[in-house]
């Protein structure tokens, strides 16, 4: 059986649930996966070797500057030609199932050739008892159409319908047993500068900042990190807490190991809004608005306990369920993995 299995590449979060799938499908020798990401430019993935010889498209992507979401430049900054085209020339002839983690490339194309994808990702698990927040009608109307497939598979921290499945995580087999002083902090859609400059005001605190627009180098407290899938695995492990925006598959992450989690959702942004809504609504986590100093202060000076959390392999069930021709119904993996949590 042949597959091909879109990403949405403008977020990390996307490409750490394929790495998962990726390592759970390989354990079917009849299974031929064909991977494509879209959404950044090429140069700037890293630690790819997983998915072997992948295919790349230029997509559709947001623009953000300063932890906020600008509409009128990511209009402006889309090549619709470009993708139009990519759309049209991507051949799905050779494919017996067509899966898409709300990569738009792979979703229109099945749409044009009316082939059926089936869309597994976190985007897909706004139903209607999903917690949601910052909600316009330009916002539902450009989530719902960015990557419509025909089967919906979506990923939250809570079963708010039967059509959602636990996370996809992507951690080591190990987690560590010996846990630092150090806070990590990953908000890749600020101005890095600013984060540090945030940071170093809270003397008597230790961070370790990453982005991949970082040098390895240290400012004062803070220890500044470029992007390392590995590196960056090794000292979520062994931190003390984690400072994040409200991506799905870091804070995901984060209970799965037990980390206090204080996030700030990228302002304008309907998906992040929405999770920081959600773990307000669950107790998962501590939110700010912005870069909240007093907020953070207070944070930092009596760190939560992490909520008791224990998500099952999600992955290899998913694996499994494609492998056999996805004919099994969502509701069916649904009351089966929450009732591993």
């Amino acid at each position: 059986m042949r597959i091909l299995y879109g990403v949405q590449a403008t977020g990390q979060g996307h490409i750490s649930r394929a790495r998962s799938m990726s390592k759970a499908l390989a354990a079917y020798s009849d299974l031929e996966v064909t991977w494509l990401f879209s959404g950044r430019s090429e140069e700037k993935l890293f630690d790819m070797d997983r998915f072997g010889d992948y295919e790349h498209r230029r997509g559709l992507t947001f623009v953000t500057e300063g932890g906020t979401v600008k509409y009128w430049k990511t209009l402006m900054s889309n090549n619709y030609l470009a993708f139009l085209k990519d759309v049209f020339s991507l051949s799905l002839k050779d494919f017996d199932l067509i899966v898409t983690d709300y990569e738009p490339v792979t979703a229109w194309a099945g749409i044009i050739r009316k082939r059926p994808v089936i869309g597994i990702g976190h985007q897909y698990a706004f139903g209607e008892k999903t917690p949601k927040s910052g909600c316009t009608i330009l916002q539902r109307n450009v989530m719902s159409r960015f990557a419509p497939v025909a089967r919906q598979i979506g990923l939250h921290w809570h079963p708010f319908d039967k059509k959602t499945l636990p996370p996809i995580l992507d951690l080591p087999d190990y987690e560590s047993c010996h846990i630092g002083k150090y806070i990590l902090v990953y908000l890749p859609f600020e101005d890095q500068s600013v984060v540090t400059r945030w940071l170093n005001g809270f003397q008597g605190h230790e961070f370790v900042q990453y982005s991949a627009a970082l040098p390895n180098d240290q400012q004062g407290n803070v220890a500044r990190r470029t992007a390392s899938f590995e590196r960056f695995k090794s000292e979520l492990s062994g931190s003390n807490g984690v400072i994040c925006n409200s991506g799905f598959e870091l804070i995901s992450e984060c209970l799965q190991w037990r980390k206090p989690v204080l996030t700030r959702p990228l302002a304008r942004q309907m998906e992040q809004l929405s999770n920081a809504a959600a773990l307000e609504q669950l107790g998962y986590a501590t939110t700010m608005g912005d870069l909240d100093s007093s907020i953070a202060s207070r944070w930092l000076d009596n760190l939560p306990a992490a909520p008791e959390v224990r998500f099952p392999d999600v992955s290899g069930r998913l694996a499994e369920w494609l492998a056999h021709g996805a004919e099994k119904p969502i509701s069916h993996l649904n009351q089966e993995l929450w009732m591993q949590e």
